[in-house]
Protein backbone atom coordinates (compact mmCIF):
# COMPACT_ATOMS: atom_id res chain seq x y z
CA UNK A 1 0.00 0.00 0.00
CA UNK A 2 1.24 3.60 -0.52
CA UNK A 3 3.20 5.46 2.13
CA UNK A 4 2.12 8.79 3.64
CA UNK A 5 3.31 10.62 0.51
CA UNK A 6 1.41 8.20 -1.70
CA UNK A 7 4.41 7.84 -4.00
CA UNK A 8 5.63 4.27 -3.47
CA UNK A 9 4.43 1.04 -1.82
CA UNK A 10 5.51 0.28 1.73
CA UNK A 11 7.28 -2.99 2.47
CA UNK A 12 4.98 -5.48 4.16
CA UNK A 13 6.72 -7.01 7.20
CA UNK A 14 6.83 -10.81 7.47
CA UNK A 15 3.83 -12.24 9.34
CA UNK A 16 4.52 -12.71 13.04
CA UNK A 17 1.05 -13.86 14.09
CA UNK A 18 -0.20 -17.25 15.05
CA UNK A 19 -1.44 -18.03 11.55
CA UNK A 20 2.11 -18.22 10.17
CA UNK A 21 3.18 -20.43 13.07
CA UNK A 22 0.21 -22.77 12.63
CA UNK A 23 0.83 -23.03 8.89
CA UNK A 24 4.43 -24.01 9.53
CA UNK A 25 3.45 -26.54 12.18
CA UNK A 26 0.82 -28.10 9.93
CA UNK A 27 3.09 -28.24 6.87
CA UNK A 28 6.08 -29.81 8.57
CA UNK A 29 3.98 -31.95 10.89
CA UNK A 30 2.32 -33.54 7.87
CA UNK A 31 5.71 -34.01 6.18
CA UNK A 32 7.13 -35.73 9.27
CA UNK A 33 3.98 -37.79 9.68
CA UNK A 34 3.97 -39.00 6.08
CA UNK A 35 7.64 -40.00 6.34
CA UNK A 36 7.28 -41.96 9.56
CA UNK A 37 3.95 -43.45 8.51
CA UNK A 38 5.22 -44.59 5.12
CA UNK A 39 8.33 -46.16 6.64
CA UNK A 40 6.25 -47.92 9.28
CA UNK A 41 3.77 -49.38 6.81
CA UNK A 42 6.56 -50.33 4.41
CA UNK A 43 8.68 -52.09 7.02
CA UNK A 44 5.91 -54.21 8.50
CA UNK A 45 4.52 -55.02 5.07
CA UNK A 46 7.98 -56.10 3.88
CA UNK A 47 8.37 -58.41 6.87
CA UNK A 48 4.76 -59.58 6.57
CA UNK A 49 4.38 -58.83 10.25
CA UNK A 50 6.72 -58.01 13.09
CA UNK A 51 10.47 -57.84 12.30
CA UNK A 52 13.00 -59.21 14.81
CA UNK A 53 12.72 -57.25 18.06
CA UNK A 54 16.17 -55.61 18.19
CA UNK A 55 16.27 -55.01 14.45
CA UNK A 56 12.76 -53.56 14.49
CA UNK A 57 13.59 -51.15 17.31
CA UNK A 58 16.72 -49.94 15.50
CA UNK A 59 14.79 -49.32 12.30
CA UNK A 60 11.92 -47.73 14.21
CA UNK A 61 13.96 -45.15 16.09
CA UNK A 62 16.15 -44.41 13.05
CA UNK A 63 12.98 -43.73 11.06
CA UNK A 64 11.65 -41.49 13.82
CA UNK A 65 14.84 -39.41 13.82
CA UNK A 66 14.73 -39.07 10.03
CA UNK A 67 11.10 -37.96 10.17
CA UNK A 68 11.77 -35.57 13.03
CA UNK A 69 14.36 -33.74 10.97
CA UNK A 70 11.25 -31.92 9.75
CA UNK A 71 11.14 -30.33 13.22
CA UNK A 72 14.49 -28.63 12.64
CA UNK A 73 13.56 -27.55 9.12
CA UNK A 74 10.19 -26.26 10.28
CA UNK A 75 11.67 -24.18 13.10
CA UNK A 76 14.31 -22.76 10.75
CA UNK A 77 11.66 -21.93 8.16
CA UNK A 78 9.56 -20.15 10.79
CA UNK A 79 12.60 -18.21 12.04
CA UNK A 80 13.92 -17.19 8.64
CA UNK A 81 10.72 -16.56 6.71
CA UNK A 82 8.00 -15.73 9.24
CA UNK A 83 10.06 -13.97 11.91
CA UNK A 84 12.72 -12.13 9.94
CA UNK A 85 15.61 -14.37 11.02
CA UNK A 86 15.14 -14.08 14.79
CA UNK A 87 13.37 -16.47 17.16
CA UNK A 88 13.47 -17.16 20.88
CA UNK A 89 13.78 -20.58 22.47
CA UNK A 90 10.16 -20.89 23.60
CA UNK A 91 8.53 -19.98 20.25
CA UNK A 92 10.95 -22.31 18.48
CA UNK A 93 10.25 -25.08 20.98
CA UNK A 94 6.50 -24.55 20.54
CA UNK A 95 6.83 -25.03 16.77
CA UNK A 96 8.83 -28.19 17.35
CA UNK A 97 6.25 -29.60 19.74
CA UNK A 98 3.46 -28.84 17.30
CA UNK A 99 5.25 -30.61 14.45
CA UNK A 100 6.02 -33.54 16.76
CA UNK A 101 2.40 -33.81 17.88
CA UNK A 102 1.08 -34.02 14.32
CA UNK A 103 3.78 -36.54 13.40
CA UNK A 104 2.77 -38.58 16.45
CA UNK A 105 -0.87 -38.64 15.32
CA UNK A 106 0.21 -39.90 11.87
CA UNK A 107 2.40 -42.52 13.57
CA UNK A 108 -0.54 -43.82 15.59
CA UNK A 109 -2.80 -43.95 12.52
CA UNK A 110 -0.12 -45.75 10.49
CA UNK A 111 0.34 -48.32 13.26
CA UNK A 112 -3.38 -49.01 13.35
CA UNK A 113 -3.34 -49.43 9.55
CA UNK A 114 -0.41 -51.86 9.85
CA UNK A 115 -2.25 -54.01 12.36
CA UNK A 116 -5.47 -53.99 10.35
CA UNK A 117 -3.89 -54.80 6.98
CA UNK A 118 -1.29 -57.38 8.07
CA UNK A 119 -3.54 -59.18 10.57
CA UNK A 120 -0.53 -59.07 12.88
CA UNK A 121 -1.04 -59.81 16.55
CA UNK A 122 1.66 -57.46 17.81
CA UNK A 123 0.98 -57.99 21.51
CA UNK A 124 1.31 -61.76 21.21
CA UNK A 125 4.43 -61.53 19.01
CA UNK A 126 6.03 -58.97 21.33
CA UNK A 127 5.26 -61.05 24.43
CA UNK A 128 6.67 -64.17 22.80
CA UNK A 129 9.87 -62.31 21.80
CA UNK A 130 10.36 -60.89 25.31
CA UNK A 131 9.88 -64.30 26.96
CA UNK A 132 12.21 -65.98 24.44
CA UNK A 133 14.85 -63.31 25.14
CA UNK A 134 14.55 -63.91 28.89
CA UNK A 135 14.92 -67.66 28.40
CA UNK A 136 18.03 -67.12 26.25
CA UNK A 137 19.49 -64.96 29.03
CA UNK A 138 19.01 -67.83 31.51
CA UNK A 139 16.11 -66.48 33.54
CA UNK A 140 14.89 -68.72 36.35
CA UNK A 141 11.60 -70.58 36.18
CA UNK A 142 10.14 -68.23 38.77
CA UNK A 143 11.23 -65.15 36.82
CA UNK A 144 9.81 -66.63 33.61
CA UNK A 145 6.50 -67.35 35.31
CA UNK A 146 6.28 -63.76 36.55
CA UNK A 147 7.26 -62.40 33.14
CA UNK A 148 4.69 -64.62 31.41
CA UNK A 149 1.96 -63.34 33.73
CA UNK A 150 3.05 -59.75 33.05
CA UNK A 151 2.93 -60.36 29.31
CA UNK A 152 -0.58 -61.81 29.57
CA UNK A 153 -1.63 -58.62 31.36
CA UNK A 154 0.06 -56.56 28.66
CA UNK A 155 -1.85 -58.40 25.91
CA UNK A 156 -5.16 -57.70 27.61
CA UNK A 157 -4.30 -54.02 28.07
CA UNK A 158 -3.02 -53.65 24.51
CA UNK A 159 -6.33 -54.88 23.15
CA UNK A 160 -7.97 -51.77 24.63
CA UNK A 161 -7.67 -48.81 22.20
CA UNK A 162 -7.79 -46.35 25.10
CA UNK A 163 -4.52 -47.85 26.30
CA UNK A 164 -2.97 -48.86 22.97
CA UNK A 165 -3.32 -45.51 21.18
CA UNK A 166 -1.64 -43.37 23.89
CA UNK A 167 1.00 -46.08 24.31
CA UNK A 168 1.80 -45.89 20.59
CA UNK A 169 1.88 -42.09 20.64
CA UNK A 170 4.36 -42.10 23.53
CA UNK A 171 6.75 -44.20 21.47
CA UNK A 172 7.49 -41.30 19.13
CA UNK A 173 6.57 -38.08 20.92
CA UNK A 174 9.55 -38.04 23.35
CA UNK A 175 11.84 -38.27 20.30
CA UNK A 176 10.12 -35.18 18.93
CA UNK A 177 10.48 -33.37 22.26
CA UNK A 178 14.21 -34.07 22.32
CA UNK A 179 14.71 -32.97 18.71
CA UNK A 180 12.61 -29.85 19.41
CA UNK A 181 14.75 -28.90 22.40
CA UNK A 182 18.02 -29.32 20.51
CA UNK A 183 16.71 -27.54 17.41
CA UNK A 184 15.28 -24.63 19.42
CA UNK A 185 18.54 -24.30 21.34
CA UNK A 186 20.56 -24.09 18.13
CA UNK A 187 18.23 -21.95 16.05
CA UNK A 188 17.62 -19.35 18.74
CA UNK A 189 21.06 -18.11 17.69
CA UNK A 190 20.34 -16.03 14.58
CA UNK A 191 23.93 -16.58 13.41
CA UNK A 192 23.42 -20.36 13.26
CA UNK A 193 22.65 -21.29 9.61
CA UNK A 194 21.33 -17.81 8.77
CA UNK A 195 18.96 -17.43 5.87
CA UNK A 196 20.59 -16.59 2.56
CA UNK A 197 19.72 -13.11 1.45
CA UNK A 198 19.42 -12.47 -2.25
Amino acid sequence: MPDSAGSRPMAVPPPLGRNAMFRTILKYGVIAGLIVGAFQIGIFTAFDGMPPLTFGMLIGYTTMLIAMSAVFVGIKQHRDVDRGGVIGFLPAFAVGLGVSFIAGVFYVIAWEVVQATTQMDFAAAYAQAIIASAKADGASAEALATLTADMETFKVQYADPLIRLPMTFVEIFPVGVLVSMVSAGLLRNSRFLPARRG
